[in-house]
């Protein structure tokens, strides 16, 4: 029986978060904006107008370029894709064909079974967004806000193998862009969206055959799910004799199926030629040095000097990488600690990231800052407080904003350490719950948790935990 691959690339419309559309001073940003609300003569193109490129789309996408190792072109040209769609209303999408902003690049993605598949960069080319359109109530309705919004196009070569390669490659890429600052890749936003070419072959072959476009994705999970079940009907097609033809399909997500739209349009049908109102983009040596010098460290080099320089397990580097704040901040925090690295990821990964996502912020924009984590370890470490102090310190600082060392000096937190106060509570403990103490004598050792749980509430938490324990043992040993 034959054994199929399947061949995947991935085209990407990424919307940079410029302040301002691609030609025009319009709002670039206008997800929640009136329809039609957020337009002017130039993104809607009325006859007579100009279009004035926005300088800040161009550093933004050649960022991105050098970050996925494209090669930034000192000369590059706009040109007009022309078709007709009701929400394009020029008639034409202004573009880049033949002389791009940059050539070639790639993306290592590092996938969940020990593997890296190295992804290609066919195409990356900035240009505007034409509007939306949606159909309500038997009508057709459009909406031109989204016209001139500035996006990248990026096209992989045909490298991703399975839908899960293709998952994981979005989801390195939408951190790559959040990382860089260029996009908030937000896919239900439509700041990153995504057509999927999908084919197969026999294992083992070396060539292309007839591909489809599956369109209408807005998550990754449905990108995942529309490109396998994509590969399972070609090769059940295959299979019985049939050809594949080379169609756009839609990902129904609701009912999990694939409807054909059209037939696969080709490069030829767009009849592109240069955008006679724009002069090239002449990216010098001098605007490229100081684009470039704003490019940070990436996040899989990073994850990778993580475990080099702090010992870490790859599972905390890469939890610890996945967004730019939060590395920086562990960075932070394990300078002001001074000790094990380790530690410090801990209390990151357990209770610092449980704050984070509930309050919906990043790590930069705690209140908690890097110091304030490395002074609560401190604490600890010290026995000046307990974990379970510490631990409600974080929201104590996080909501006060005063440091650890005043709240526990505020709010008589110490640790109470004194071996008879402490023998005292458990005493006290231990009298007040006769039946308990029967249970433990007669075998079930396990008890001595809940006696420490009694210790650690009548003493407000204050009590040594270890030491609580330990005096328990000796009282419960005596009776």
């Amino acid at each position: 029986m034959t054994e199929y691959e399947a061949v995947i690339g991935l085209e990407t419309h990424i919307q940079l978060n410029t302040l301002t559309k691609i030609f025009c001073s319009c709002k670039a940003d206008s997800w929640e904006d009136e329809p039609n609300s957020n337009i002017c003569p130039v993104c809607t193109g009325q006859p007579g107008v100009l279009p004035v490129l926005n300088r800040s789309v161009v550093e933004k996408a050649a960022l991105l370029a050098a970050a996925m190792h494209a090669e930034l072109q000192p000369i590059s040209f706009f040109d007009r894709k022309n078709y007709f769609y009701p929400d394009l209303p020029k008639g034409y999408q202004i573009s880049q064909y033949d002389c791009p902003l940059a050539r070639g690049g790639y993306l290592d993605v590092p996938m969940p079974e020990g593997y890296t598949r190295r992804v290609k960069i066919s195409k990356l080319h900035i240009e505007e967004d034409a509007g939306k359109t949606k159909n309500e109530n038997g009508h057709r309705l459009i909406d031109f806000n989204r016209c001139g919004v500035p996006l990248v196009e990026m096209v992989t070569g045909p490298n991703l193998r399975t839908a899960d390669e293709a998952a994981q490659y979005l989801i390195r890429l939408r951190q790559l862009l959040r990382w860089l600052g260029v996009s908030d890749a937000d896919m239900e936003k439509g700041h990153l969206r995504c057509d999927a070419n999908v084919s197969i072959r026999p294992v083992g072959a070396d060539y292309l055959n007839p591909k489809t476009e599956i369109k209408n994705v807005n998550s990754i999970v449905a990108v995942r799910d529309g490109i396998q079940a994509e590969i399972e009907r070609q090769i059940r097609e295959v299979e019985a004799g049939r050809r594949i033809e080379a169609w756009t399909l839609e990902w129904d997500e609701e009912a999990g199926v694939l409807r054909k739209m059209r037939s696969k349009e080709t490069e030829a049908d767009y009849r592109y030629f240069r955008e006679p109102d724009l002069l090239p983009v002449r990216l010098d040596e001098a605007w490229r040095e100081k684009i470039l010098a704003e490019l940070p460290e990436l996040p899989l080099d990073r994850r990778e000097r993580f475990v080099r320089e702090y010992d870490l397990p790859e599972y905390d580097a890469d939890i610890l990488t996945g967004e730019r704040s939060l590395s920086d901040y562990f960075e932070a925090a394990v300078a002001a600690y001074g000790k094990d690295p380790k530690r410090v990821s801990n209390w990151l990964m357990n209770d610092v990231l449980r704050m984070i996502n509930e309050k919906g912020i990043t790590a930069g924009e705690l209140r908690l800052t890097p110091v304030y984590l490395a002074e609560i370890i401190q604490l600890v470490d010290a026995g000046t407080i307990n974990s379970s102090t510490g631990k409600s310190l974080l929201e104590k600082v996080e909501n006060s904003g005063r440091s650890p060392r005043e709240i526990v000096e505020a709010e008589g937190l110490a640790q109470v350490s004194d071996q008879d106060a402490i023998r005292q509570i458990a005493l006290e403990v231990l009298q007040e719950n006769p039946e308990q103490v029967k249970t433990y004598k007669g075998g079930k050792v396990t008890l001595i948790g809940w006696f420490v749980g009694q210790v650690m509430k009548k003493s407000r938490g204050k009590a040594d935990p270890q030491l609580a324990r330990t005096l328990l043992e000796q009282l419960l040993a005596e009776m």
